[in-house]
């Protein structure tokens, strides 16, 4: 069952995906006020006294725009904390998400019971990501709320898992809040995740290609020109396998189909985001790019999902 959060003031059963760089209060805001949850990695807050300011701001505007629109209010936002040995940051970053009531907090990179706490202290929900089952059972033994189930063909760090294979899992034991991720760029690959057993829909790429968002003019039109063909998966920018486009990898001076395995246990996610190594024209994608034709406001974008949502339910007579 669904909490009140992740289900009122929706207008499609949609989470933003919290993107690498790229989300930014600006992000979150257009998707917010567009009716599905915006959100928005703890870490691209640089330096980390910018996070007080980011969170000011969007609960401020947020309260501002549901004053002047009861009848529409937005819904509600997310920040995505790093729960891995190497954010130094975590302790910093989720107290500002207690301090400012974040409503939900995407954890990712370990599931650390304290940090659930933190956030069930005022009354916030925690949806873990996770890729296979094994990492669900113990995501959920720990205290999170929810699950995210990433699926393969995500944007990002990603799983290998078919979605079909994922969701029938976790279903089995698990009842509460699951979404899932994975190449969903149309409203019928929302009415299709819920068809299969989630609740909702993690949407990261689309987002990418929106003038609100914080990516560069060429990684917004390489998405629009980028098909699932144009996607490499690697663990060679941050440790973890993750999919990414081609062209970014080929423009610098790289060969996508060449890319050297790198040591997991040597990863460190601090220094893969902000040292001199950091890839930060590395861009990822997932493989509903295909999906993706234009560059466009987020209001258009969850126009045009919606629009798809709905036509999916009337041509299946839902």
């Amino acid at each position: 069952m669904l909490p009140a959060v992740l289900k009122d003031r929706l207008r499609l059963p949609v989470v933003a995906s919290p993107l690498f760089i790229i989300s930014h209060p600006q992000l979150t805001l257009a998707q917010c006020k567009a009716g599905v949850v915006g959100a928005f990695p703890a870490l691209n807050a640089r330096p980390e006294s910018q996070l007080d300011e980011w969170l000011a701001q969007i609960t401020e505007e947020l309260a501002a725009y549901d004053a002047a629109n009861p009848d529409k209010p937005s819904a509600p936002f997310a920040v995505n904390q790093i729960v891995h040995t190497s954010n130094r940051r975590l302790e910093h970053d989720l107290m500002m998400c207690v301090k400012y009531k974040v409503p939900i907090v995407i954890s990712s990179l370990g599931a650390v019971p304290e940090v659930n706490a933190a956030v069930h202290s005022y009354g916030g929900i925690v949806l873990h990501d996770i890729i296979n089952n094994r990492h669900a059972k113990s995501a959920i033994r720990k205290g999170a709320d929810g699950l995210i189930a990433v699926a393969t063909g995500a944007g990002g760090h990603a799983g290998t898992l078919s979605p079909f294979a994922l969701v029938q899992e976790i279903r089995e034991w698990f009842d509460g809040p699951l979404l899932l991720a994975g190449a969903i760029a149309t409203g019928g690959g929302i009415l299709a995740a819920q068809a299969m057993g989630a609740d909702m829909a993690y949407i990261g790429s689309p987002f990418i290609a929106t003038d609100e968002a914080r990516a560069s003019e060429g990684y917004k039109q390489m998405i629009v020109d980028s098909t699932a063909a144009d996607i490499i998966y690697s663990n060679y920018f941050t440790g973890i396998h993750g999919n990414y486009l081609k062209g970014s990898i080929t423009a610098m001076g790289m060969d996508p189909n060449a890319l050297p395995e790198a040591d997991p246990s040597k990863m460190d996610f601090d220094k893969a985001t902000t040292g001199a190594k950091a890839w930060k024209e590395i861009w990822g994608a997932g493989q509903g790019v295909g999906a993706i034709k234009a560059i466009e406001p987020v209001a258009k974008l969850v126009d045009r999902l919606e629009g798809e949502y709905l036509q999916a339910r009337e041509r299946l007579g839902l």
